[in-house]
């Protein structure tokens, strides 16, 4: 999986936030705010990570089981893809 192009995580305010450009901005007009657990799932994405990878992360970053931490990015990964962020 991998974050579509056309959007950019930006620091804004202290706040991370997703924004569309160029082109893209045309068919989205908003903004996303991500939490610090979700920027850091975002720009394992960027990279082109499996949901696998990104438990695995999240295991290994924070203090939480595999359940979890699958149920978590499963979340995650199925707004984003509602969304339209992911290719």
């Amino acid at each position: 999986m991998k974050i579509k192009q056309g959007y950019k995580l930006r620091k804004m305010c202290g706040s991370s936030i997703v924004v569309a450009v160029g082109k893209t901005a045309s068919d989205f007009n908003g903004m996303v705010t991500l939490n610090e657990t979700a920027e850091l799932l975002w720009n394992r994405l960027a990279q082109g990570a499996e949901e696998s990878d990104l438990v695995a992360y999240l295991v290994s970053e924070y203090d939480v089981d595999e359940d979890t931490a699958t149920n978590d990015v499963k979340l995650f990964v199925e707004k984003i893809k509602g969304e339209g962020f992911i290719e």
